[in-house]
């Protein structure tokens, strides 16, 4: 007769088995992980990397957002990035680049936590991230949420869930290989990746092979972090794709163009991530917005601005086309740029208008003025927000009112509907306005 361990690891053994099958043997897509996102934008939450004023038109496009980076990330701008990103549609997940950065309310508001482990960078990056994750996890972020939530549980019973809760938080993440190849970047630095760590295609297929099957990582990484990996890449794609059965392949790192994304695409990735070309979307705003204020006038038409930005703007060589043009379902990347930076500058001037009016005024109608310019019926929101759905648009008078709450150093925002600050669990009801390169603030 099995006795009841031998039982359990009989069990044990069904369940692995079932899942192996699933993975390689049925024509079954087991991964976490959906296969539609084909294009994935990562948000920094660092303050120099900051988001264009109409980021939702932007993201609408995209697949999903990955909300992580290497330098200056704090568990604080962390949570600020995802209460800022929460009510727009687009999936948002978190690829934390240290195990603090993770909190309660990361967790609550993200759609997956990605847990980065380096293939070729040393065993800190694979092996000793993890374990101070780990400790963590079971020692601070469990406990806390376990006396927070069910106080009157005895330690007797609490530690024991404790266990359980920290493997269950672990199984509900994914796990992502990362393969560096960029030496003199962040994210190398970050992980002691040298020029001698650098692999060769058969290498970095044979490790990708080994993080599927053996740490069962749910996605590997080819990071070039901002530099164009080129035919050294797409050879490493292909191989890294041929070895593959079940996890997705993702590459990120210098796409700003069409060409570029075709080609790692055709080599075999299964998505894209593009993130310095949407961050310059922003600076280029600022730069627009900036040139907007001296050349036109604040009450100018949506045709003059249009008309304007086509003359200070060469579409095709922006940065905005440039982000656009990465994701494949843009079909016309320099118009849907040129409306965007219009619409932008347009938004810019009316915001000048309110703040400079409301110094000026503390009448009754001008406190009302921005209610009325971001109100769900205004037909100026209308046209900045054309083709949002609620959630988009919410995100966007959300970002407006608290823009001109600071413009105007008001310690509150201006009134607010509940759908406009609707930012999930733990949501701040303004936008955090340091993650845009416009201010409207007087210094």
């Amino acid at each position: 007769m099995t006795n009841p361990d031998e039982f359990a690891r009989l069990l044990g053994r069904v369940g692995r088995g079932v899942a192996l099958g699933a993975r390689t043997v049925l024509p079954l897509d087991t991964n976490p992980v959906p296969a539609e996102w084909t294009h994935v934008t990562k948000v920094d939450p660092e303050h120099a990397k900051k988001l264009p004023l109409l980021f939702p038109l932007y993201l609408r496009h995209t697949g999903a957002v990955s909300v992580g980076g290497s330098d200056d990330v704090t568990a604080e701008n962390t949570e600020e990035t995802f209460d800022l990103l929460a009510p727009t549609s687009v999936p948002v997940f978190h690829e934390p680049s240290g195990p603090r950065h993770v909190t309660r309310r990361t967790r609550e508001q993200a759609d997956l936590l990605a847990v980065p482990e380096v293939l070729n960078g040393d065993s800190e990056s694979l092996v000793g991230q993890l374990g101070t994750a780990t400790e963590y996890v079971r020692e601070e972020l469990v406990p806390d949420l376990l006396r927070e939530e069910f106080p009157w549980l005895p330690a007797f019973v609490a530690d024991p869930l404790a266990d359980f809760a920290t493997s269950w938080f672990l199984s509900a993440a994914v796990f992502e290989a990362y393969i560096i190849q960029n030496p003199d970047s962040a994210a190398a630095r970050e992980a002691n990746v040298g020029a001698a760590d650098l692999l060769t295609p058969r290498e970095a297929k044979q490790r990708a092979m080994a993080a599927e099957r053996h740490l069962e990582s749910e996605l590997v990484y080819l990071e070039y972090s901002g530099t164009y990996g080129g035919e050294e890449a797409t050879e490493i794609l292909d191989a890294v794709a041929d070895g593959l059965t079940w996890s997705r392949l993702w590459y990120g790192g210098g796409l700003d163009s069409r060409e570029r994304v075709e080609d790692v695409l055709a080599a075999g990735a299964d998505a894209v991530v593009v993130g310095d070309a949407f961050h310059r979307v922003a600076d280029e705003e600022a730069d627009l917005c900036e040139r907007a204020v001296g050349e036109l006038d604040s009450e100018a038409s949506a045709s003059r601005v249009r008309e304007w930005v086509g003359e200070r703007v060469d579409a095709g060589e922006s940065a905005a086309a440039a982000y656009l043009a990465t994701i494949p379902s843009v079909a016309d990347p320099e118009r849907l740029a040129e409306r965007y930076l219009a619409l932008a500058v347009r938004t810019w001037l009316g915001l000048r208008r309110l703040a400079d009016e409301r110094s000026e005024d503390d009448s009754p109608s001008a406190r009302d003025a921005p209610r009325a310019l971001v109100a769900a019926d205004s037909p100026w929101l209308a046209d900045v927000s054309d083709g949002l759905g609620e959630a988009d648009a919410a995100v966007v008078r959300r970002v407006l009112r608290a823009l001109l709450a600071d413009g105007v150093g008001e310690a509150d925002a201006p009134p607010t509907d509940a759908a406009a600050t609707s930012g999930g669990a733990g949501a701040s009801p303004t936008a955090p306005t340091s993650h845009f390169a416009v201010s409207l603030s007087r210094e």
